[in-house]
């Protein structure tokens, strides 16, 4: 699915509206609407004419821009992890405390931050 988020940055740090981005890729405005808000998807046609028209990669534009590699049970998977992503722990690796704890046991690390948030 596309990123909405990612779909709003690219177009303005084009300055284009909604209209206008939909007018040049041929949709209209509120076809941009449900794709930044994530409720719709593009077609492949329309994500490569955002590529071209915004100058991002699918990738960026998937939210696909890192891809890790986890070796668990001697099986390989492989994910994706957006640049906010690898931004979040990199920020959590900054205190090894708080993330020793959150990555000591996942499952209650991810109950704590729960927990605290409400």
């Amino acid at each position: 699915m596309l990123k909405g988020n990612r779909l709003v940055k690219a177009r303005k740090r084009k300055g284009l509206t909604q209209s206008e981005l939909g007018t040049l890729v041929g949709v209209g405005k509120s076809a941009i609407c449900c794709y930044e808000k994530e409720t719709r998807n593009p077609t492949l046609e329309t994500i490569i004419e955002f590529m071209h028209i915004l100058g991002v990669s699918a990738d960026y534009l998937l939210g696909t821009d890192n891809i890790i590699q986890i070796e668990a049970n001697e099986k390989q998977e492989y994910r994706t992890m957006t640049k906010e992503e690898v931004m979040f722990i990199d920020e959590l690796r900054k205190d090894k405390l708080v993330y020793e704890i959150l990555f000591e046991d996942p499952k209650r690390g991810s109950d704590l931050v729960k927990k605290r948030i409400g």
